[in-house]
């Protein structure tokens, strides 16, 4: 039988805090740098928005990092054409893909299927067979989603159709829309837990209530993003912003990735 992981209480959830976001942004590329030398066809689960956003044109800027790297968006936008702008998918193409200048590799769900069910199971099967993921990319919504796993009484283990929060509806990525997302399409948080390794990005003071909320420590589904505390191999890296400078917490100053 394998080794189970064990958490490590000294490891988990433990921010490591950047000045700001460029040097968030640049510790990140660093770090995934790192794991891609480790593994150069890694499957990397991307979450798209604001936070991230830098992170992915460093990355892009070293493209022999990334010839052999496999990409799986994290979510997708239910309902809009997969050229209009602000889908995940346009997203990902305008800032991984074309400094890359390929046209393939980019897995996941899909904005408009015909059933998106079907669609759910279909990357659900795709997973199954191509992870697991190496490294989930993850950004931490104003009220504690990851992707569109919204707070409820309950979360989804697997890629399932998700009605959007008020939250996730006021999302920045929108506002170039041509039309109004009707629902969302994500990655269940048993798939973002089966990854070998989870990064996430916390960068502004926007963030700074619900980071807090998050290093509590308490697991509950009306905070999905505490599920984290749960994975044995979560680096976490702020900036001073989200971090703010009350927070009674055990916190680093961001250095060189690990190896």
């Amino acid at each position: 039988m394998p080794t189970p992981l064990v958490p490590n209480p000294d490891r988990m959830l433990k921010p490591k805090v950047s000045p700001d976001h460029e040097s968030l942004s640049r510790h990140a590329a660093d770090w995934l740098a790192a794991r891609l030398r480790a593994r150069p066809d890694a499957l990397l689960c991307l979450a798209s928005g604001g936070t991230p956003t830098r992170t992915y044109e460093l990355l892009a800027s070293q493209p022999q990092r990334l010839r052999r790297a496999r990409f799986l968006k994290l979510d997708e936008w239910g309902g809009l054409a997969m050229n209009d702008p602000a889908t995940c998918e346009s997203y990902f193409r305008r800032l991984l893909l074309a400094p890359l200048g390929r046209a393939h590799r980019l897995h996941g769900l899909r904005s408009r299927p015909a059933d998106p069910e079907t669609e759910c199971r279909e990357v659900r099967a795709w997973l199954a067979v191509n992870g697991p993921i190496d490294v989930c990319i993850l950004g931490l919504g104003v009220n504690g989603h990851l992707g569109f796993n919204e707070p409820a009484a309950a979360l989804q283990p697997f890629a399932h159709v998700a009605k959007l929060s008020a939250a996730s509806l006021n999302h920045g990525m929108l506002s170039n829309a041509r039309n109004r997302p009707s629902y969302g399409l994500t990655l269940g948080m048993a798939d973002l837990l089966a990854s070998r390794e989870i990064l996430l990005l916390v960068s502004g003071r926007h963030k700074r209530a619900v980071l807090r909320r998050l290093l509590a420590g308490t697991v509950t589904p009306r905070l999905p993003a505490s599920f984290l505390w749960l994975h044995p191999r979560v680096t976490l890296l702020c900036d001073e912003a989200a971090l703010g400078s009350s927070v009674a917490v055990a916190a680093d100053t961001a250095s060189e990735p690990e190896e």
